[in-house]
């Protein structure tokens, strides 16, 4: 796309050497939790409306809460990967379409307002990555979460968090194409609709990542 091709150096390509049923380094495992943050996750947030039914069915803030203790226990990489926008939407990438237009008009993930804070369950920890950046779906660019998972030397992505078939899937996506071996935990997710959040995990996640549920993941910890 555009007239500027990728050299190699812009490409930064890992084995996938974690399967479903096969070993994962726990070492090089980075676990990315997308957007854990007041707007969606508490009961005063904008959106927290929304997405309550499809966190309720899974009991996905609890079972995430969970992933991020064992996960910092095992040695994984505990990420997370917020987004913000400046109050006049200056930084936002696509105001006048779609769901980040809902972002602008609805005034959702205001930088340093209550509703942009890590909700209480999920706040990062000593030794946690945050990710800067996030303006977008996908958590990849224009952000350093790549710089920070190749500096890990990190091969396993395992992502969780909102919204389901959207910035979840959006990350998942980028992810795969950069060669990461990228699991998805399926009942650490949320999205606006049962039947949104069914067709992504039960779907599309499984073109492009192994989809596994929390308590699958916990085992290999």
């Amino acid at each position: 796309m555009g007239n500027q091709a990728s050299s190699s150096s812009d490409r930064v390509h890992f084995p996938g050497k974690g399967r479903k049923d096969g070993p994962i380094d726990l070492k090089k495992t980075a676990v990315v939790f997308i957007e854990f943050q007041n707007e969606f996750a508490a009961e005063k947030g904008k959106m927290y409306d929304a997405v309550k039914e499809s966190m309720a069915a899974t009991d996905m803030l609890s079972k995430a809460a969970k992933v991020a203790a064992a996960a910092r226990g095992a040695g994984c990489a505990v990420v997370h990967a917020p987004i913000s926008f400046a109050a006049d939407g200056s930084d936002n990438p696509n105001k006048g379409l779609g769901i980040l237009n809902g972002c602008h008009d609805g005034a959702l993930f205001t930088a340093g307002t209550w509703n942009a804070e890590f909700v209480a369950s999920m706040r990062p920890e000593a030794g946690d990555v945050v990710v800067e950046g996030k303006k977008g779906l996908d958590a990849f660019p224009g952000t350093d979460l790549e710089a920070r998972l190749v500096e890990r030397g990190v091969e396993t992505v395992v992502l969780c968090g909102f919204l389901t078939n959207c910035c979840v899937e959006s990350t998942m996506r980028t992810a795969y194409e950069k060669g990461f071996n990228t699991i998805t935990l399926t009942d650490c997710c949320a999205t606006t609709s049962a039947d949104g959040h069914k067709g992504a995990t039960e779907g599309t996640f499984g073109m492009v990542s192994t989809p596994i549920t929390a308590a699958e993941f916990l085992a290999k910890l």
